[in-house]
């Protein structure tokens, strides 16, 4: 029999691994990889997103899938909000384009629970766009990982 699929860190969280935890998510996300980021929850995970529902990794690939296909030059930014045990509570920030040219900041809250592998089995997202103009963009750093250096959302008042 197989060893269980292990996402370190694993529960119950400190404020450090909690904190490493949102930062292992937003790379994956920002890395627009629906194979990557999928990877990171469990085979029967269960998600709200928006008007989304869905179940199971294989679904949440297609999500993301379709997500990024739809939402170009997409660039996310994670903070951590709280944590205990199993569970952290995230805010985050996106921007990103329709394919008319016109841009969006997303905002929104996530509440995750992830399972003694460290995979997550839960995803409960709020989340608002605000139309910008492309002038009042924040995210500025090229596609791919957030930079270590670039301001997070506390220091861009988000």
């Amino acid at each position: 029999m197989a060893a269980p699929e292990t996402r370190p860190p694993v529960p119950p969280f400190t404020e450090d691994s909690a904190r490493q935890k949102v930062r292992m998510a937003e790379d994956a996300w920002n890395s627009r990889d629906p194979d990557r980021a999928a990877g990171v929850y469990t085979e029967d995970t269960v998600w709200r997103n928006r008007a989304e529902f869905p179940v199971g990794r294989e679904q949440v690939r297609q999500f993301l899938q379709r997500k990024w296909a739809r939402e170009l030059d997409y660039r996310l930014i994670k903070e951590l909000w709280a944590f205990d045990g199993p569970r952290i509570a995230v805010r985050f920030a996106y921007e990103w384009h329709d394919d008319s040219g016109h841009w969006f900041r997303s905002y929104g809250n996530e509440n995750w629970q992830f399972n003694a592998q460290g995979l997550m089995e839960r995803r409960y997202a709020s989340i608002n766009d605000l139309p910008i103009r492309a002038e009042d963009r924040l995210f500025h750093w090229p596609l791919g990982r957030r930079p270590d250096d670039h301001a997070g959302l506390s220091d861009l008042g988000l």
